[in-house]
């Protein structure tokens, strides 16, 4: 079983930062960060192997965001820095339990989701 358990969403200006939290439980391969804005698709934003170092990002975010982990305290981050309006999005902590296949697809695991809100 896994559980997962996202922190640090919130509203800032546009060229702001935020730290994202996700405290992970159970067994997981590979965790990711997806996010989801309002009449929009869910679309992956970063992923990272587990225990690992190699990470993925989605073109829009490469070079502003940056996903890492603390293994042993079992916690996951997202650090966006140089928000834009268009990264205002429901931000969801993911989990999934193989490492076969296409990185982005197959999560199985989700956490509550923590609302950010970029304005300009």
């Amino acid at each position: 079983q896994v559980q997962l358990v996202e922190s640090g969403g919130g509203s800032v200006q546009a060229g702001g930062s935020l730290r994202l939290s996700c405290v992970v439980s159970g067994y997981t391969r590979i965790l990711g960060w997806f996010r989801q804005a309002p009449g929009k698709e869910r679309e992956g934003v970063a992923a990272i192997y587990t225990g690992g170092r190699t990470t993925y990002y989605v073109d829009s975010v490469k070079g502003r965001f940056t996903i890492s982990q603390d293994y042993a305290k079992r916690t996951l981050y997202l650090e966006m820095n140089s928000l834009k309006p268009e990264d205002t999005a429901m931000y969801y902590c993911a989990a999934k339990k193989h490492t076969y296949g296409d990185v982005w697809a197959d999560f199985g695991y989700w956490g509550q989701g923590t609302q950010v809100i970029v304005s300009s």
